[in-house]
């Protein structure tokens, strides 16, 4: 028969004499089982005695926690919390050296139980310690126990840091200001200065004003991982409670003093590997530093202040060389709008108000302008490249910095507070002294070559924001070490490879390999194969424009393809410029009957590939051709404007002629609309509810009406 309950059994210790084994009943006083467990050793004064667990922390057993005993521990008695607590102080004040020493190191042991703590506080043992520091005649071991005994009686919240002495805080900063100290007692110095900081908001302004920011970091140059990371913790203590006001000029004085670079090399790339407690202060130094960014990004822009304006007048210039602007008023303002809407914001008359919505705010201006200057070459290849383009693909480059700019403050969390136990610092942000400006302009390259991978256009911009936050948070994950490194993962992370790992985690479930699931595949497939196949057909009917092979980009022609709406013939001709839109049947004047077509051939096999051999055709026009071949001996040429274009074409030519579709793009489409219908009816199973008798005769789940728009 189990035992009751609220019996525990335990083994009581006390030095000297053999073990007690008793059944504890937690009903029971504990003032009752203390005196009894003293009588079966004939001591008397059982008040003076008290219960301790024998190992780990070897806390005290009180009423209050009495209740964590569990079967089979094994407790001491021990002199009661009150009484010791008494005695240590007595022996601390002693003359005997020795005795003093013995008496500061059993005390740095017990301080860390709440028991005793509250004890030797009530009898003013705090005061004693800070006046036994103040005093400066303890030095080596016997101070480091002092530090240790006060910083952990201290970090109980009984008493406020508040009532500590101006005294008490010079003698601990000169600990931490000496050129040469011991290693233990700076460590806890360093804690202490800490906590007083995180503690009392007029501490920190003492603290603040006794510690130099030169000698903290000097403490970031030694070997001893533990200094390093009390340093870390204390300049992040600063940082945290520094007036808002006063967080910029701490900045620039630890940037003057080079905080970022002796980190680097001093810590992160060190000898050793970061421990866990490094690591979150590394992450609270980040997130600080990035905190730093808030005030810009929670400022809008002022549309009447001609010195925020002047700003989008610089970018305006350097992309695209603003000296030679008309004189006249209505034509300056003409261009002004044309080149707006040409650098991408979405007000082109007066692209301030882009920047009235916070977040971002004035933070994404700050981005672009950097990009600008700093990055000259890059800023104007996105926006020319962009302005430059005669079709709706465009990457609007000011509406996309703004939004960017507003994605990286959410990934990075900019504005809010470090978390607790958090270790996501990323090395890469330590090695550069504009680390996030230089983040924006890796990070404004992706967006604009993912926009031209996805082949988007307006109608696509939240689609595009979306894997490129997919991108950025999947690099970070691999915490790149550098910023070169970043660009190499965020390379790796193209959009096909984006769209591949998605399939691959939504088919690596355990559930999707299962046989009945491989069947339920089997049979749905060729149900997609038949949708995708009519959305190819239904883009080949409205159609593409396509350049002519062989021109002058300034003097480009273009022609436009597309299938008649009863999929009988192919209607072509020549164009004058880029067409907005569909164009009519009527405008093109050439036709190939869709029986008259032979074949579809692709890439060396094209004739316009092999025509000109002096042409070096270089290896992306080669996989963007096809030609269709047709009787009697005739060719149709194409060479599509990108990838997506050309799988479109030739899968739906396929289509047409009764072959199989075979581009990257189907089979990416194929797996992600199979694992959609498998999910729908999978779902529709798990919510068909059978009653009891008489079953009714369950019937196939229907396919649901899927219109597919690929873009």
């Amino acid at each position: 028969m189990p035992p009751p309950v609220d019996i525990v059994k335990v083994a009581i210790e006390w030095p000297g004499a053999n073990a007690q084994l008793i059944e504890m009943d937690q009903k029971r006083a504990l003032s009752s089982i203390i005196r009894e467990v003293c009588d079966g050793w004939s001591l008397s004064g059982s008040e003076q005695f008290a219960l301790r667990y024998a190992d780990g922390p070897q806390l005290y057993i009180t009423e209050q926690s009495r209740s964590e005993i569990k079967n089979g521990t094994i407790l001491r008695l021990a002199i009661s919390p009150a009484r010791a607590a008494r005695q240590l102080l007595e022996r601390i004040q002693s003359h005997g050296i020795d005795a003093r020493l013995e008496a500061l190191k059993e005390l740095a042991k017990l301080s860390a139980d709440p028991t005793f703590a509250a004890e030797f506080i009530n009898m003013e043992g705090i005061g004693t310690l800070a006046r036994l520091v103040e005093s400066g005649t303890h030095f080596g071991e016997m101070l480091a126990f002092t530090l240790t005994a006060f910083l952990e009686l201290m970090d109980h919240g009984i008493v406020s840091w508040d009532l500590i002495s101006l005294s008490f805080i010079k003698q601990i900063a000169g600990y931490v200001n000496q050129p040469m100290v011991d290693v233990s007692i700076l460590q806890r110095s360093l804690a202490i200065l800490e906590s007083m900081v995180l503690n009392s908001h007029s501490l920190y302004h003492r603290v603040a004003q006794e510690i130099t920011v030169g000698q903290l970091i000097g403490h970031l140059q030694v070997s001893n991982q533990e200094i390093q990371t009390y340093a870390i913790a204390l300049i992040n203590a600063l940082f945290l409670k520094a007036p808002e006001d006063r967080r910029q000029e701490m900045a620039s004085t630890l940037a003057q003093k080079h905080l970022r670079s002796i980190i680097l090399n001093h810590v992160i790339r060190g000898n050793r590997p970061i421990k866990a407690e490094m690591a979150h202060q590394l992450y609270v130094l980040q997130v600080l530093t990035f905190n730093l960014l808030e005030e810009r990004m929670m400022t809008k822009m002022d549309p009447n202040d001609q010195a925020q304006r002047d700003i989008i007048f610089e970018l305006r210039r350097i992309a695209f060389d603003g000296e030679n602007d008309p004189t006249g008023t209505e034509k300056r303002k003409a261009m002004y709008t044309k080149d707006y809407k040409m650098l991408g914001f979405t007000n082109h008359v007066n692209p301030a108000m882009d920047f009235t919505q916070t977040p971002p705010g004035m933070l994404a201006l700050d981005n672009m302008l950097y990009l600008a200057k700093v990055h000259q070459d890059t800023y104007i290849r996105i926006v020319l490249e962009n302005s430059s383009r005669e079709d709706k693909h465009e990457c609007p480059f000011g509406r996309c910095a703004i939004e960017l700019t507003r994605m990286l403050c959410e990934i990075l969390q900019v504005g809010e507070l470090p978390n607790e136990g958090c270790n996501d610092y990323h090395p890469m942000f330590f090695t550069h002294d504009r680390a996030w400006e230089e983040f924006f302009c890796v990070c404004i390259q992706l967006l604009n070559k993912t926009w031209k991978e996805m082949r988007a256009t307006a109608e696509d911009f939240n689609k595009v924001m979306q894997v490129v936050r997919e991108q950025i948070t999947r690099a970070l994950a691999m915490k790149p070490s550098s910023l070169d490194q970043l660009k190499n993962k965020l390379r790796g992370l193209n959009y096909s490879e984006i769209l591949r790992l998605r399939q691959s985690e939504r088919m690596s479930q355990d559930d999707f390999q299962s046989p009945p699931i491989i069947e339920l595949r089997e049979r749905i497939q060729p149900e997609i194969l038949e949708l995708i196949k009519q959305q190819r057909l239904n883009r080949l009917c409205e159609g593409s424009c396509f350049r002519k092979l062989g021109n002058r980009r300034r003097q480009e022609k273009f022609w436009f393809c597309r299938l008649s709406l009863n999929h009988k013939v192919l209607h072509y001709g020549d164009l004058d410029e880029s067409p907005q839109g569909e164009v009519p049947f009527e405008l093109l004047s050439d036709k190939i009957p869709v029986s008259d077509i032979k074949s579809v051939v692709t890439g060396k096999d094209c004739p316009h590939m092999k025509e000109k051999s002096a042409l070096k055709q270089n290896k992306e026009v080669l996989e963007l051709a096809f030609s269709v071949l047709y009787d009697p001996d005739e060719t149709l040429n194409f060479v599509a404007p990108n990838k997506y274009e050309y799988c479109i074409w030739t899968d739906g030519l396929c289509a047409l002629l009764g072959r199989e579709m075979g581009s990257d793009l189907t089979r990416s489409d194929l797996d992600t609309l199979i694992s959609m219908e498998m999910k729908l009816r999978l779902l529709d199973l798990e919510n068909i509810t059978i009653p009891e008798a008489p079953p009714p005769v369950p019937k196939e789940p229907s396919s649901y009406n899927f219109t597919y728009n690929y873009s």
